[in-house]
């Protein structure tokens, strides 16, 4: 894979903030802001589209498979690729591959990051072709392992392990996307990676009408689901080559199979596929833990989950992939105060805007869960328990959204070792969380646990980014948290009030739920930057600021 810039030089262009710069520290601090926060947008703008298709996915598969065997089974096979993709894929490969790449581009030049890029991809076919492999080989054992409990219902166990056989080449085209979405991130291009996922729940909606179409088993409807999944992983691919080919991304030159760079990339996957799976470790827990449990429990978790990464992919991941380079770009470079105050801005920014989606989430659960699934074969008590979920994963929405980007201060100064003794720490709180609380809690407890277990490890990486690094203007963090908790608070109070009003009971469906529900979210948006503006949170003013120049351009 050959990269090059727009202008075709073999140096990446100097904007303001990128490299060593003559303008003043305030004036390079507020350009790297809103360059950040421009990224974060379009990041979260495009994850928006790709969160709605996936709310839509996750209703039809909802009202066809319900919280019963099937949907057990599918989620729990579907978990297995997926901790693949986030452990050799997007997550791992991403954060290990950006610093290094970044730091040939900005110190040797185009024509080794070239080479670097291009050894990348053929020596990633290879080794992903060998993972899919020992994926489907390891099957029986994989399920055993991840869902004991399946073991005693041969029928749930048998087509668990069929899903997982047939949607194990996922991995291959995601793992191959991640490294496109790496390289388009460095170069500036942030759009079609994070419309990646809108391809897969475009194939997994289309599998489903096209299976429905043919028969009415759940056993072979499921199926196609899955075939859904790999065809979604051919589209993602797909997507992203117009868009590399205009970056001058020229894949099909000639190049090695090994750089000398794979050094250090290797010697920060092993490091960085642990600490940055602490969630999709954790999230498998759960999921082991709820095979014990009655059925529907996996589903149960599974559907409040997807509600919880609707806020959490469009404002946290999609600030922490927005500040990775930039982070990483200072860090090359020597710019370590730059790097501090990248970081007190994003953290800033992502909990003015996770506290109140946690506050509207937990305020509006039963609503929420009642009109996106509610039908078919969800019926009233799957959404009373599936709800009873979604209250506690709501509780640590803000310390999902943080440690990804407290995690990537970590990976821009290369530091590998703090995460992964983290992350050790906080996957056995979760274990010792979750057995204490699911005979209590049942489900309701494990999604307890992984909220309780995402704290500590935030706390425990702060701790030491704070010894690491000295000051990263905590006050000024701790004040602008403070004011945006606050302020979601009383959002959250005032919109349980008014949900208890127009929202009396589950009998209201369809358009009228829908109606008063949004009646609901829009108040509690008024009320949460009315309060903002009159505590002068400086967020506020950097997203305003970010949504006035958009309408400008228009």
């Amino acid at each position: 894979m050959s990269i090059g810039f727009a202008n075709g030089s073999d140096t990446p262009s100097k904007g303001p903030g990128e490299g060593p710069s003559e303008q003043p520290t305030a004036g390079r601090a507020h350009g790297e802001t809103v360059r950040v926060a421009r990224a974060a947008g379009i990041v979260g703008s495009a994850t928006l589209l790709s969160r709605i298709l996936g709310a839509v996915r996750d209703i039809v598969i909802a009202s066809f498979f319900g919280t019963g065997l099937v949907s057990d089974a599918f989620f729990a096979a579907f978990r297995i690729p997926n901790l693949l993709r986030r452990l050799f894929g997007e997550g791992s490969l991403s954060i290990a591959f950006v610093p290094v790449y970044s730091d040939i581009l900005y110190q040797q030049g185009r024509s080794e990051a070239d080479r670097l890029a291009n050894s990348a991809l053929r020596m990633l076919v290879l080794v992903l072709a060998v993972i899919v492999l020992l994926g489907v080989a390891t099957a029986p054992w994989l399920v055993h392992l991840l869902a004991p409990g399946f073991g005693k219902i041969p029928e749930k166990y048998d087509l668990t392990v069929y899903l997982t056989r047939l949607m194990m080449p996922y991995v291959f085209f995601i793992g191959l996307v991640a490294l496109w979405m790496a390289v388009l991130n460095v170069l500036g291009h942030f759009a079609a990676p994070a419309l990646a996922p809108v391809m897969l729940n475009i194939a997994m909606i289309a599998a489903i009408g096209a299976g429905a179409y043919y028969t009415r088993s759940e056993a072979l409807l499921v199926r196609w689901l899955a075939v859904g999944v790999v065809a979604g992983g051919v589209l993602q691919l797909m997507l992203h080559l117009p868009f590399l080919i205009r970056k001058r991304v020229y894949f099909w030159q000639p190049a090695g199979l090994w750089h000398p760079a794979f050094n250090k990339i290797v010697q920060m996957m092993g490091p960085v596929i642990f600490g940055t799976a602490v969630y999709q470790i954790n999230i498998l827990v759960v999921t082991l833990l709820a095979s014990l449990l009655p059925e529907g429990s996996i589903s149960y978790l599974y559907y409040a989950d997807r509600v919880v990464q609707f806020p959490l992919g469009i404002f946290g991941v999609a600030t922490a992939t927005a500040v990775l380079p930039t982070m990483a770009r200072q860090s090359s470079v020597g710019q370590i105060d730059a790097l501090r105050t990248t970081f007190n801005q994003a953290i800033r920014l992502v909990l003015f805007i996770t506290f109140p989606a946690m506050a509207g989430i937990i305020a509006l659960r039963d609503p929420i869960v009642a009109l996106l699934f509610r039908r078919g074969a969800f019926d009233a008590a799957s959404v009373r328990l599936t709800a009873s979920a979604l209250l506690y994963y709501g509780m640590g929405l803000w310390a999902f959204s943080a440690v990804r980007v407290v995690l990537n201060v970590f990976y821009a100064l290369k530091d590998t070792r703090t995460p992964v003794r983290m992350a050790i720490i906080a996957i056995a709180a979760n274990g010792a969380f979750s057995v204490a609380l699911m005979a209590p809690m049942a489900h309701s407890g494990l999604a307890l646990a992984l909220s309780l277990s995402s704290a500590v490890n935030l706390l425990l990486l702060t701790a030491a980014l704070r010894k690491r690094l000295g000051s990263l203007g905590w006050r000024q963090m701790a004040v602008s948290a403070a004011k945006s908790a606050g302020c979601a608070l009383v959002m959250g109070l005032c919109v349980w009030a008014l949900s208890c009003w127009l929202l009396p009971s589950w009998d209201i469906r369809g358009m009228a739920l829908a109606a008063r529900l949004l009646v609901c979210i829009t108040a509690g948006m008024i009320v949460f930057f009315a309060l903002a503006c009159g505590f002068r949170i400086e967020e506020m003013r950097t997203v305003m600021g970010i949504l006035a120049r958009r309408k400008a351009k228009r």
